[in-house]
């Protein structure tokens, strides 16, 4: 089930103006290139900036996200014809054969539930040509993200369609490897307030390693994020 930020219609429609910086997908951006990949599946695409962005470039896209209010906002941009949309997961696809397989962002600790995480992984392998790439990244736990999430750090105004929001995180549970936070939103327009509780999980580094081992991929690489670095392991994976 997808989280209310992703799957309430009136905040899937706000998730943008809400982080516009999406400068973290020029990395993966660089590795679709540099792997020549001509077909991507984009596991959790979500509004569909990354799929647009591949899109663009002329790259046969597929997007998967179990939320369709998000997926609605995806079609909506331009371009969006140029991509399959698919609202569901990784875990049910039909029969693919594509070059590269992405989970950016906070997509790979989205998959909390660790039945689905290797459901999610075994699903990605399948769609994946022999030789094909699976690439996603999730934070290190060592480096105890979470308490940065407050009110304080996070409180922000930002002016949308129809008037402005306010928004801010709090955390609501800690329980190794799960951390569990709820974002506040509350519009000027109408003085609504909606609010999205999230769970993550945070795997170790060798954790993720056995789990691609386990489902027949090489592990060519653990990279930092360019622009988080020492904060996330990106993992580059491979279908033999």
């Amino acid at each position: 089930m997808a989280d209310n930020c992703f799957a309430h219609p009136r905040l899937a429609a706000i998730y943008d103006p809400l982080d516009p910086d999406r400068s973290d997908l020029n990395a993966y951006l660089q590795m679709a290139d540099a792997f020549e990949a001509q077909r991507v599946l984009d596991i959790g695409c979500g509004t569909g900036v990354f799929a647009l962005l591949l899109a663009g470039r002329g790259i046969e896209v597929v997007g998967v996200d179990p939320a369709q209010a998000s997926i609605d906002v995806a079609r909506t941009k331009r371009g969006s014809g140029r991509v399959r949309w698919i609202c569901g997961d990784a875990t049910n696809l039909p029969p693919l054969q594509v070059d590269l397989a992405t989970m950016t962002a906070n997509v790979a600790q989205e998959i909390a539930d660790p039945q689905t995480w290797q459901q999610t992984l075994r699903g990605a392998h399948e769609a994946l040509r022999p030789g094909g790439r699976l690439i996603f990244e999730t934070r290190d736990p060592a480096r105890r993200a979470w308490q940065e999430w407050t009110r304080e750090k996070s409180y922000r105004v930002t002016q949308v369609s129809g008037g402005s929001v306010e928004s801010w995180v709090q955390i609501i549970e800690v329980s190794m490897p799960l951390v569990t936070f709820r974002w506040t939103y509350r519009f000027a327009a109408d003085g609504q307030v909606l609010t999205s509780e999230s769970t993550l999980r945070f795997r170790e580094r060798n954790e993720v390693e056995r789990d691609l081992d386990a489902h027949g991929y090489v592990v060519d690489d653990i990279r930092n994020a360019p622009d988080r670095p020492g904060r996330e392991f990106v993992f580059l994976a491979r279908r033999p």
